[in-house]
């Protein structure tokens, strides 16, 4: 039988109390992720299980790796079923990994199976969950809706046409499914990504933008796209936090060196990144979106399989960076110079720099438009969305500022079963608040505990992504 119980990580009675009264049955506000909205459109009926559960996964793929599979049954030629098989064979030695806790999860929440994946009975097991596939038509609007998921924010290319999300609105889905604008294209000067960036913006609007003020002016009308079609934040990836600031004729300059393919040194792209930063900040604000930061990843490692398979195959890896936190309070400070600093969610993926985050966004609370939290510390992210990673996270927010006022868990998948996340999210988040309760370190009111208990787990982020 499986160990995925009723109290499944509630190790006291108060944690048990929060979580079945509070936590459990609220609605999911899924404001990152990276679901295709073209398979949302069409309400994709999956194949099979393997196609569901391991496709585009690239954390099971490195599990799978570490376990000795060969590559081609994990993103080659090998059948469904082989891959089903080597994935199973990997799961049980998956114990002490959140990978072990999401795939029970997920067995039990979607497939009423109870047992322990391995081995032994993985043919069986692929059996009845590509049964279950065909006999319940799981198709991706099914899993959303049996989620309990009331919103979904895709990520998506500023020069996307959104076609499928306006489909999606055109339909009888009824949850909420929005594009998320993520211009990270737009950013990396001198690198042949950023031509073609640029060469779809000419394809938009029939004119390639030859100054850095003509690229900002077609980009507003991109935001003035997206904000039309329900967009309520940004995303933006960077290695590290940079602050460098530079004059308007500097920014020309640098643009036109990125165009004729000329060298641009690391102080130039860091003066280009911070400065594009700042201006798309200022748009956000006019919109009322809220600008997510992701810090910290450093992105295909092994350049044998980025050659062989491609980028976002998993092989990337925590960064570490000396200058997050001069950078950060850099970047937010000219930002609110103007009064025009928006909502932000900063993640970072290098947990040692989980103070200086923290006490960083503390910095910029203050606001006169009443928004509690408008910077946020973000939930543990990638490698941090672990039980520890969570709690660390958590943590280090009440540490700083207010953890009643945390937006909560996120998705940040392209899986549609992995809202379970959410469920893990919460089973963690009320265990850690019954041990302070029961350990006289918050008091026993439960109007109070249970207004932190729905807060962080939806209420905050509803409130937080409406206009």
């Amino acid at each position: 039988m499986s160990f995925i119980t009723e109290d499944f990580m509630l190790t006291n009675e108060t944690a048990k109390r929060l979580y079945h009264d509070y936590a459990k049955d609220l609605p999911i506000f899924d404001y990152h992720c990276h679901l295709i909205p073209e398979l949302i459109a069409t309400d994709y009926q999956f194949e099979d299980i393997t196609e569901i559960w391991l496709a585009g996964d690239h954390y099971k793929w490195r599990a799978m790796r570490a376990n000795g599979i060969p590559e081609d049954k994990i993103t080659g030629s090998a059948s469904p079923k082989e891959k089903f098989k080597a994935w199973a064979e990997t799961a049980e030695a998956t114990i002490g990994n959140p990978l072990y806790h999401w795939t029970h999860l997920e067995m039990k929440r979607y497939f009423d199976i109870d047992e322990l994946l391995s081995a032994d009975n993985w043919e069986d097991i692929y059996e009845r969950m590509n049964q279950k596939i065909k006999e319940d038509n799981l198709s991706t609007q099914q899993l959303i809706k049996d989620s309990n998921v009331v919103f979904v924010g895709t990520t998506d290319n500023p020069t996307d046409t959104l076609a499928f999300h306006d489909q999606i609105k055109e339909s009888e889905f009824d949850v909420t499914v929005a594009p998320s604008f993520r211009p990270d294209e737009a950013s990396p000067v001198g690198e042949e990504r950023f031509k073609e960036f640029l060469s779809r913006l000419e394809g938009l609007y029939g004119n390639k933008p030859t100054s850095y003020k003509e690229m900002m002016e077609l980009i507003k009308r991109r935001v003035d796209y997206f904000d039309e079609r329900g967009t309520l934040a940004s995303d933006h990836a960077l290695e590290e936090m940079i602050y460098e600031t530079a004059t308007d004729d500097e920014i020309e300059a640098i643009f036109n060196k990125a165009v004729n393919m000329e060298s641009i040194s690391k102080k130039e792209k860091e003066q280009y990144l911070t400065r594009i930063l700042v201006d798309l900040s200022e748009m956000y604000y006019e919109k009322g979106w809220a600008m997510q930061i992701h810090i910290g990843a450093i992105r295909n490692n092994n350049s044998f399989y980025l050659e062989k398979l491609g980028p976002d195959t998993g092989f990337d890896s925590i960064k570490d960076s000396g200058n997050d936190a001069a950078g950060l309070n850099g970047l937010l400070d000219k930002m609110n110079q103007k009064g025009k600093l928006p909502k932000m969610i900063i993640y970072n993926l290098d947990p040692t720099k989980n103070h200086v985050v923290a006490s960083a966004v503390a910095n910029f609370q203050v606001n006169d438009e009443g928004i509690k939290g408008k910077v946020q510390f973000g939930s543990g992210w990638w490698f941090n969305d672990t039980e520890e990673g969570m709690l660390r996270q958590m943590k280090t927010l009440a540490d700083h500022g207010l953890l009643m006022n945390f937006v909560g868990m996120l998705t940040d998948s392209r899986s549609f079963m992995s809202y379970p996340r959410h469920e893990y999210f919460r089973r963690i988040l009320c265990n850690f608040v019954g041990e302070q309760v029961e350990d006289g370190k918050y008091p026993k009111e439960e109007k109070l505990l249970k207004r932190l208990i729905e807060n962080v787990c939806y209420y905050n982020a509803k409130h937080y992504f409406t206009k």
